[in-house]
């Protein structure tokens, strides 16, 4: 009988095989749109089925058709008009490409460069809360500070209440660019911090501390304050390890 050779392993397999990607759902949504307009199904000025009849269509829940749609309003590629419903924009379907096109690049995973743009936004919106905010708006911004508290001391990571908190700083900032940009990001900063694990190693309570700093410049009326206190919550998550998905 022939003698059998042990079998082994190039060295470089591990070079030929290149990372899955998951898409989300609306990611399909997204790509379905910009097909259509490529095809000619969809012209600039037409009108797009309903949230619901879409999702029925896709076979998805409306959430994912709503995030969808949202992220193409926000780029001028879908316009929503009272009384006529959500419209193709009235560009060119070259430009109409090339900005899907880089909506869709914007989908990959990219926590570092989440953190990055989230900290330029949050740090100013935290200065201008504290200038703008009306007292019973402060008020509302610390019973949600106290519901993350709550959370937190309850042994529950409190990442929703986490990102309520920042979304309503944003909101409070009455500038509607910036809290549409902090809205905008919010769900991709949702999703990696659940599929990293980040609310281990004892982070919600440190993250629960540097909230209570950013509250009380708020709460104070202190914009110098407030922007160092966001300044050094947002500089503490982006020092963190990426390997580790500490959160902010």
């Amino acid at each position: 009988m022939a003698e059998q050779r042990p079998m082994t392993e190039p060295p470089d397999v591990i070079a030929h095989f290149s990372e899955i990607e998951v898409k989300k759902p609306s990611d399909y949504i997204i790509q379905q749109i910009r097909d259509l307009i490529s095809s000619g199904v969809l012209n600039p000025g037409d009108r797009l089925p309903s949230e619901r009849i879409l999702a029925e269509r896709f076979g998805v829940g409306r959430g994912h058709v709503r995030e969808a749609i949202k992220k193409l309003e926000f780029y001028g590629i879908l316009r929503t008009l009272p009384q006529s419903g959500t419209v193709v924009a009235s560009l060119g379907v070259v430009a109409l490409e090339g900005l899907i096109a880089n909506v869709i690049g914007l989908e990959k995973d990219d926590w570092e460069s989440l953190i990055e743009t989230r900290a330029l936004l949050e740090i100013h919106a935290a200065r201008l809360t504290a200038s703008r905010a009306t007292d019973p708006e402060i008020e509302a911004l610390r019973k949600l500070h106290d519901t993350f508290v709550d959370q937190v001391n309850r042994g529950v990571d409190g990442l929703d209440e986490d990102m309520l908190f920042h979304l309503k700083i944003a909101e409070l900032s009455k500038n509607a660019v910036l809290r549409s940009l902090v809205g905008l990001i919010t769900p991709d900063i949702l999703a990696q911090s659940s599929r990293m694990n980040t609310c281990r190693d004892g982070r919600s309570g440190e993250a629960l501390g540097e909230h209570g700093e950013i509250m009380a410049a708020i709460g104070r009326r202190d914009p110098e304050d407030a922007e160092a206190a966001m300044r050094r919550h947002m500089s503490r998550t982006m020092a963190l390890r990426l390997d580790r998905g500490e959160r902010g």
